[in-house]
């Protein structure tokens, strides 16, 4: 058996592959060529964002089993085309939740106490010198006594609900079309529609995962119908947030603030309007990393394809029905799936 890793192997990786009797190869990818040259006939792949793992790259990987990614987003993965051919797409779920709840929490308590602002400022020796050059007190705010609104109240949007309830806000609401309200009665969150949510949350904090539904859910009318003051935190996909729009937003005044950890394209161009708004904070989508992060999902992403291999349940599974395509396969011509115990 052999397993491809874009990139390097990381945390204890190459120590569990060799004790399960795993060959394993490493490379850099810079184009889908680049991936289907590094996997070739491997029948397993770590991947990562980019380049996508695209329906030619599974296609040009006649024995690969299953792919499995560093955390838990998989949208750079074609899941039909990955059901269709019989490869399991794995991911690590639950990894990040604390990570990525701490960074959106870190980012919205940024704004509002304009911690970077102090922070530049006092190095510039404004404070002892130049005091009247730190204008950003004014725009300093509390989180008490406002409203919070989380779209996506999966894993993620549910731990930073719990985070803000530490700080005294006056409500939480969410929209998730996909949760009902029993839900949120255990978080003390009331299920609104996504205009109600718009409209009415004073500081919003992004958690969905990004799909054909959620693209774009963010746009030049949704900016139009949120508060003047209002605070928009994102740390779950880029493209759920038109950018431009955004930008023209801030601009315009239509909302206050923006900080974001994800973009359309990553990484974002230095020439990018965002990154010239005094009123946005961008980071370079690190929400999910921590050191207990790396190492624990180091080990889970590996298991993912041990596992599979062995004819184990991964610990995350992301196109279920692909179970079904391989019990066709394993009936007819296993293909891919010969010599490899069945689930």
């Amino acid at each position: 058996m052999k397993v491809a890793l874009q990139g390097r192997a990381q945390g204890r990786q190459r120590e569990l592959y060799e004790e399960a009797g795993i060959e394993i190869v490493e490379g850099g990818c810079r184009t889908e060529d680049d991936m289907i040259e590094l996997i070739g006939d491997a029948d397993g792949a770590q991947v990562g964002i980019w380049p996508l793992t695209s329906r030619k790259v599974l296609e040009g990987c006649p024995n690969l089993k299953a792919v499995s990614r560093f955390g838990v987003g998989v949208d750079s993965i074609d899941h039909d085309a990955a059901t269709e051919l019989g490869v399991m797409v794995c991911n690590v779920p639950g990894s990040n939740t604390t990570e990525v709840a701490d960074h959106a929490a870190a980012l919205l308590l940024s704004v509002t106490r304009q911690v970077v602002e102090g922070v530049t400022n006092t190095r510039a020796g404004n404070w002892a010198d130049n005091p009247r050059a730190m204008g950003f007190a004014p725009r300093m705010r509390r989180l008490t006594g406002h409203t919070v609104g989380i779209v996506g109240f999966g894993n993620i949007g549910r731990a930073f609900a719990t985070r803000m309830r530490g700080f005294g806000v006056s409500r939480i609401i969410a929209f998730d079309p996909y949760v009902r309200q029993l839900a949120g009665d255990l978080y003390g969150v009331t299920m609104v529609d996504f205009e109600t949510l718009t409209r009415e949350a004073d500081y919003i904090s992004i958690h969905s995962a990004a799909t054909a539904e959620s693209q774009y859910l963010f746009d030049a009318a949704t900016f139009k119908r949120m508060k003047p003051t209002a605070i928009l935190i994102n740390t779950a996909r880029g493209p759920i947030v038109n950018e431009e729009a955004l930008a023209d937003a801030l601009e315009a005044g239509e909302i206050e603030a923006a900080a974001v950890d994800v973009t359309e394209i990553e990484p974002l161009a230095s020439s990018s309007r965002l990154l010239k708004l005094p009123n946005c904070y961008v980071t370079p989508h690190v929400a999910a990393m921590s050191s207990v992060f790396v190492a624990e999902t180091a080990v889970m992403q590996a298991e993912n394809i041990i596992f599979v291999l062995q004819g184990k349940k991964p610990h995350g599974l992301t196109n279920p029905d692909v179970v079904k395509t391989i019990a066709v396969m394993r009936h007819t011509d296993p293909g891919r799936w010969a010599n490899v115990p069945d689930l």
